[in-house]
């Protein structure tokens, strides 16, 4: 047994993620249509119910596609240099550039290790987020760190973990243009400072700002994109996944790409 399924069976979450056929592993009901026709399959710790698809081929890492820089979308209110982390955290705490200052009760910065290899950024804190100060501590967070250990990703040395806004948007709303351009500049220290080998944009809406793009996800994931100066990669938010397991066997393949991308 490796290292991820020996965490992963102490966590109470095993098997996850393991292709049918391998020793311990019963065969599993016939897959959902849509999983069929994918290459790679999971069966990710959404307890109590597990989804299990099988597994055929590694996915190469994809060819690179060049996209152009992210603009914000409004003009940057004026602020004094973040000179480091303590700095960015105090900057942050004490931000009033938009409504979202009125009806937050924590901000929410990041976490993880600040020169990690691989930069994950979602959309914006939830409501546990929120009460924390801490990004993806909720259901979907404890997907996402189930998803990093079945890849054999470290999330604690490897991973740096971030939103595109670092307040929560009242109902858990998309951010607005305004709230994103207040941001901006402190998402774009983050990246600078970390310096990732890699980016991963959780979900449709950090993916349409990292990328300036609108279009649709299934047209942005599997291909190696480049923007803020990294290269990037996107998949399906573990929130979305939480209500639509059928598309977890899509974002192991996702996942896949990244380790691969990772060891490139």
């Amino acid at each position: 047994m490796n290292r991820s399924a020996f965490v992963l069976q102490e966590m109470g979450l095993s098997p996850l993620w393991r292709p049918r056929g391998e020793p311990g592993v019963p065969n599993s009901p016939e897959p959902q249509a849509a999983a069929v026709a994918e290459t790679a399959a999971i069966t990710v710790a959404t307890p109590p119910r597990v989804a299990a698809v099988a597994s055929t081929a590694p996915v190469a890492a994809p060819a690179p596609v060049e996209v152009n820089e992210v603009a914000p979308q409004t003009k940057q209110p004026h602020t004094l240099p973040i000179q480091d982390w303590d700095s960015l955290h105090a900057q942050v705490a004490a931000c009033q550039r938009c409504e979202l200052a009125k009806t937050r009760h924590n901000v929410v910065v990041g976490r993880g290790n600040p020169t990690a290899r691989l930069l994950i950024i979602g959309e914006a804190p939830g409501e546990q987020e929120d009460r924390q100060g801490l990004p993806f501590v909720g259901k979907a967070g404890q997907l996402l760190e189930n998803m990093l250990a079945a890849a054999g990703i470290n999330s604690e040395q490897d991973v740096y973990i971030c939103n595109v806004v670092k307040c929560r948007p009242p109902g858990n709303r998309n951010p607005a243009p305004a709230e994103i351009a207040s941001c901006a500049s402190y998402l774009q220290w983050q990246i600078d400072t970390v310096k990732p080998d890699l980016i991963v944009a959780l979900g449709r809406f950090a993916a349409h700002t990292l990328l300036n793009s609108q279009a649709p996800i299934s047209t942005l994931r599997k291909q190696l994109h480049h923007a803020h100066g990294r290269p990037l990669l996107v998949t399906f938010h573990p929130a979305y996944l939480l209500r639509s397991p059928g598309e977890k066997a899509k974002a192991w393949q996702d996942w896949h790409q990244v380790k691969c991308q990772l060891a490139s």
